[in-house]
């Protein structure tokens, strides 16, 4: 569909409500666009906020409609979003991304082939779909991480093995559905870049990402000069333009790295949307993910975003608020006390162990002042020390 150049007062829409929804919101709202939000939960942290808020199915033909009647252009902000319902929507209004790069970033196998198309490099992997492919797994394989093909996210999906006989077991718990084995490589640290494409195939990009994942969920992003070294990092932006073109793609993608104990890179998986690791650019950059992702949706111009300073992210989950038995609220108060903390709570009316809850950005002159008054927070909020 021809996409046209939408200025401030046209209506941009999100398929989703969760708190990246809500932080696209808050980004276009500012910018002066209305918002028009399709999330089946009335509480949803971005209806909850929107100027519309649709509550349907994603994949309800009604919903569907009152949605691309309201909007100009649409969006998402998760990746399981049906590609069905996309396709739906594309055929009335501009939809960014489209629904066959949402449908490769939903399939590890898929998306697996297209890193492998663009050059990039993956982990040594198989893809066991069937009783013959898991008999036919290359022994160099293991021990490994059996991840299901699909709507594996934050660690979910996935498990260990060792052994041909724990492979097997594991493939039977997860009752046999299509997945993909990765072997376990030497890591050193894990890195991610934002990368924005827009309409016209103009890319920019975020710098390099370093963070730290506990459980399988993100605990800590670091933004500063050097954090990763300048090769890795080269090469890390150079991969995530390559998938980005190489899927054609239109609007905010994050494409997550391992770099191994050699400081080579291996890519991990990509997001078709903005990423918790890149949160830190609300404050820490002059341009952030979310407005990147209003500039691509509306068609309006790049421009290459810059840090303002070293940056550090801590997520908030709600275990947080369980940390002494009981359920009580975070010492706020005492946090933000400290220069150049900025709380983002997300809305959600109740907090539970491992359910993202909201996310605490730190920034400062020097990186030394910022990650003491990090750490400083870190321990004022039970998070452990990084």
């Amino acid at each position: 569909m021809t996409r046209d150049v939408l200025l401030p007062g046209a209506t941009l829409g999100v398929m989703g409500g969760g708190q990246l929804g809500r932080m696209f919101v808050h980004a276009a709202q500012r910018m002066g666009y209305f918002t028009a939000v399709l999330d089946p939960d009335a509480d949803s942290p971005a209806g909850r906020v929107s100027h519309h808020h649709i509550r349907s199915d994603y994949l309800d033909p009604q919903g569907l409609e009152q949605l691309a009647a309201k909007a100009q252009a649409i969006t998402t902000e998760f990746e399981n979003v049906p590609a069905a319902a996309l396709e739906q929507l594309a055929r009335q209004r501009p939809v960014a991304p489209g629904a066959a790069a949402v449908a490769i970033a939903q399939d590890r196998a898929k998306e697996k082939a297209h890193f492998m198309k663009c050059g990039v490099a993956c982990a040594p992997h198989a893809v066991i779909e069937t009783p013959q492919q898991l008999a036919a797994v290359a022994d160099n394989l293991l021990p490994g991480i059996l991840k299901t093909s699909r709507l594996g996210y934050d660690g979910k999906g996935q498990q260990r093995v060792a052994t041909r006989e724990e492979l097997a077991a594991a493939w039977d718990v997860m009752k046999r559905v299509p997945c993909v084995l990765e072997k376990m490589l030497p890591l050193a640290y894990e890195c991610s870049v934002v990368v924005a494409r827009g309409q016209d195939g103009a890319m920019v990009s975020l710098p390099v990402q370093r963070n730290l994942h506990r459980g399988g969920i993100l605990a800590i992003t670091e933004v500063y000069d050097a954090n990763v070294p300048a090769a890795a990092a080269q090469q890390a932006v150079a991969s995530a333009r390559a998938v980005a073109e190489g899927l054609g793609y239109v609007g905010v993608l994050c494409i997550e790295f391992f770099v191994l104990g050699d400081g080579s890179l291996v890519v991990n998986e990509m997001a078709p949307r903005p990423h918790n690791s890149g949160h830190w650019s609300i404050e820490g950059s002059d341009v952030s993910q979310f407005e990147l992702q209003v500039r691509t949706l509306a068609g309006l111009p790049l421009t290459q975003p810059r840090a303002l300073g070293p940056s550090i992210m801590l997520n908030l989950l709600g275990d947080i608020w369980f940390r002494n038995g009981g359920e009580q609220v975070p010492p706020w108060a005492d946090v933000l006390a400290l220069s150049g903390t900025h709380l983002h709570l997300y809305g959600k009316t109740s907090a539970r162990v491992g359910r993202k809850m909201g996310h605490l950005t730190v920034t400062g002159a020097s990186l030394e002042q910022v990650r003491s008054t990090a750490r400083r927070c870190a321990e004022l909020l039970g998070i452990d020390p990084f």
